[in-house]
């Protein structure tokens, strides 16, 4: 017996609709503790988020994602019992987010290397240092002024014959900047990242990129890991972060660097540049090069000689 067709129009699907809840305050302990609060609610979250706005600031951002309309009175409460501002309510439209953003980013040449993704394979320039990041990975496409800032300066490094045989990437997101390193040194980069979850991409991007066994990925909070120890002194470390952790790791940075050593520091707004410089200067890490694109700053710095 022939198997029947249904040619007729079938309903149109829809996706569900995605509410967002996004309230400012300027504590950091109140704002994960209001993050945890907001997995309680009755409708409750998909997804929460608690993020440092990188303007100086210091303010805090706990954003929830909902697939209901949440309760209004439920979040009046929150933001009153916290000390943070009211949430204010947003409907999404039905995008499909990672395929608009793997449309709309383009490739970025940063000197000798290309950040493409996939759908963007066949742009890699002869001669040019490939690396794959896709729009869904953790921070580091390469789009944002710090990762370019950072890709630069590496390249500024080569162009000065500079060699760095011993390299670890603090903090490293989606791995790219150790990914780099690797592509133009033989020696295995080191790349930790205090979250798992950036790990467990970093380590995603390292294999897809073809670099198993010349990246490491570590789990670690600044150097706190018995192999970065092992492994130091190192002659170049990058650190893509924030001001506060920067001028914090200055002291354990200095100790683990080289004798004219390099470290290459992005995170850090235009206006903050010169408190993260003379923290390192007084840490026997002094300037060597600084760029500046848009409003984020990378820093290029050398350890005293001994």
């Amino acid at each position: 017996m022939a198997e029947e067709r249904d040619d007729r129009p079938k309903p149109e699907s829809r996706a569900m609709p995605t509410f967002t809840a996004f309230t400012t305050l300027a504590n950091k302990d109140a704002a994960e503790a209001l993050g945890e609060a907001l997995e309680d609610l009755r409708t409750e979250p998909y997804g929460v988020g608690v993020f440092e706005i990188e303007d100086g600031s210091g303010m805090w951002e706990v954003a929830g994602y909902f697939l209901e309309l949440p309760d209004d009175v439920a979040l009046a409460l929150l933001a009153a019992a916290h000390g943070a501002k009211p949430f204010v309510v947003s409907e999404l439209p039905d995008t499909d987010w990672v395929a608009k953003v793997r449309r709309e980013l383009v490739p970025v040449h940063a000197g000798r290397f290309y950040v493409y993704g996939s759908l963007d394979a066949d742009t890699v320039p002869e001669g040019a240092e490939p690396l794959l990041i896709e729009a869904a990975m953790a921070f580091g496409t390469g789009h944002h002024g710090t990762t370019q800032g950072c890709l630069k300066a590496l390249d500024r490094l080569i162009e000065a014959k500079v060699t760095c045989q011993n390299v670890v990437d603090i903090g490293c997101g989606t791995a790219v900047l150790a990914m780099a390193a690797a592509r133009v040194w033989s020696e295995t980069v080191l790349a930790s990242d205090i979250d798992q979850v950036a790990v467990d991409v970093a380590e995603a991007n390292v294999s897809a990129n073809g670099l198993d066994g010349r990246v490491r990925c570590l789990e670690a909070t600044g150097f706190e890991h018995a192999e970065l120890h092992d492994s130091a002194p190192f002659d170049l470390v990058f650190a893509n972060i924030l001001k506060q952790p920067l001028i914090d790791l200055a002291p354990d940075m200095a100790k683990h660097m080289a004798p004219n050593g390099f470290a290459i520091l992005s995170g850090i707004l235009n206006e903050q540049a010169d408190e993260v410089m003379a923290v390192y200067a007084q840490n026997g890490i002094n300037l060597w090069h600084r760029e500046e694109i848009g409003d984020w700053t990378t820093l290029t710095l050398q350890a005293s000689a001994p």
